[in-house]
């Protein structure tokens, strides 16, 4: 989608791989969520133009055949960021682009006066069509959050979004990182769970998951529509996981793609499959809710030990059934040392030999470190790669030019998520603090909930 002159509106531009396009067709505009003989995300209307553009000019066209990069007017009412357009009712759609970015750093924004905020909603819609690697979503607590890869991609992403695309005055919050709630131990206990009807009980442990499979689930290595007999073969040969519960993995969460897994090692439980998609469903709340932060969880795995059910389907409802799983794995947690993982950023930075002590001053004092210096052949330039921890980032390209004299250009990708030194549970640490600070914001209690919310008594 590229923006018009005409203020709010875009131009759909892209490549015509077969056929011909011309003014007036009627066709299928097909986001990307649409499947081949669903209804969802599927419009059928006509082009109104096709246009040429040539660099600043744009010139009409009647059509325009196959292989060339075309503009069409008056689909961008249909389609947020990409999407494929077709005359066949059977047509599947072009790959969505994967970008290799994902949206790290994130920034509340508000208007100054509360009567403009319809033109900011209608602002954000506008700016994450112009840009495909934004993100823009309102919180469960009501704030408008814009999500980008970096403090200068926000930056930039604010300023059009204040000048074109809302055009009203707007209030910027301050930048927020998206941490991720983790288990360090094994369970030391079993968790039990009683349901509100006292009639069923739910047995739960959590475990650590490998980084390597984290990252691999995340990456799309490893998948929930994996075959289970080759997945379960990988997960047993690469990551030393028992062959038969890597076979009953139930689902994946959050979103049923993320890197936690709940897996079903119970023996010869009876009705356990009619309760199973309650405790997916319970999987995917609590594990998009952690319970120290309310953040997301990741590198988790929830092994149900056992379940006692009542003989009766009335009684193992889903509103028996789901709580209840719930308050088990949030139990689960507390009790196996919960740890809070922080986004980091790799850095390249270039610079010339005298400015290298400045560099390191300034990731010092950003717990940021050093992982590879080298100088590249026949210049006197060295490429310094260091890790820095996203919530040290802001100002970091101010603060590192202002040591080096501007000699030193950085450039930040996110490349990992690092498990962070101390317990969410302890109001003193580093991580405690955070935690409390998270949980403020979001309009939460400021201690993490006690144990013997979630447990009931053997």
């Amino acid at each position: 989608m590229v923006p018009t002159s005409d203020k709010g509106r875009f131009y759909a531009f892209g490549r015509v791989f077969a056929g011909t396009v011309r003014s007036g067709l009627k066709v299928r505009i097909q986001g990307p969520n649409y499947l081949p003989g669903k209804k969802d995300d599927l419009f059928i209307k006509n082009i109104q133009r096709t246009i040429l553009m040539m660099g600043r000019y744009v010139e009409p066209i009647e059509d325009c055949p196959a292989g060339n990069i075309v503009g069409l007017v008056g689909v961008d009412q249909f389609l947020l960021k990409s999407g494929t357009i077709t005359t066949d009712e059977n047509a599947y759609n072009l790959k969505v682009m994967k970008f290799s970015v994902s949206p790290v750093v994130q920034i509340a924004v508000e208007v100054k006066n509360a009567n403009d905020l319809p033109k900011l909603v209608e602002g954000l819609k506008r700016l994450s069509k112009s840009d495909p690697c934004v993100q823009c979503y309102t919180s469960d607590s009501g704030e408008h959050i814009v999500a980008g890869a970096g403090e200068l991609h926000l930056e930039i992403c604010l300023k059009d979004l204040e000048e074109d695309h809302a055009q009203v005055p707007i209030k910027i919050g301050n930048p927020v990182v998206p941490y991720k709630e983790t288990v360090q131990t094994e369970s030391t206990v079993t968790a039990l769970s009683k349901s509100p009807n006292k009639h069923n009980r739910i047995f739960m442990k959590a475990f650590p998951i490998q980084e390597e499979l984290a990252a691999d689930i995340e990456e799309g290595k490893i998948t929930p529509r994996d075959d289970f007999k080759a997945r379960a073969r990988v997960l047993a040969e690469e990551y030393g996981w028992d062959v038969t519960d890597a076979r009953k993995i139930w689902c994946f969460g959050p979103d049923t793609n993320g890197a936690n897994l709940l897996v079903d090692v119970t023996k010869g439980v009876q009705y356990l499959n009619e309760i199973k998609d309650s405790c997916v469903a319970a999987f995917q709340w609590a594990t998009k809710e952690g319970v120290c932060a309310d953040e997301a969880m990741r590198g988790c795995r929830f092994n149900i030990l056992d379940v006692v059910l009542h003989a009766d389907a009335i009684h193992r409802g889903g509103g028996q059934i789901i709580p209840t799983c719930r308050r088990a794995i949030y139990a689960s947690v507390l009790v196996s040392e919960p740890g809070l993982f922080e986004p980091v950023y790799l850095v390249e930075i270039q610079c010339p030999e005298n400015a290298m002590g400045g560099i390191y001053g300034v990731l010092n004092r950003r717990r940021g470190h050093v992982i590879s210096e080298e100088q590249r052949p026949g210049t006197p330039l060295y490429n310094v790669k260091a890790y820095l921890p996203v919530s040290e980032s802001f100002g970091f390209t101010a603060d590192l030019r202002s040591n080096t004299g501007g000699q030193a250009f950085p450039q930040c990708v996110f490349d990992h998520w690092q498990l962070m030194n101390g317990s969410p549970l302890d109001p003193t640490s580093k991580v405690g603090e955070i935690v409390k600070n998270i949980r403020v914001r979001k309009g939460l209690s400021e201690e993490v909930p006690p144990l013997d919310r979630f447990l009931d008594k053997l």
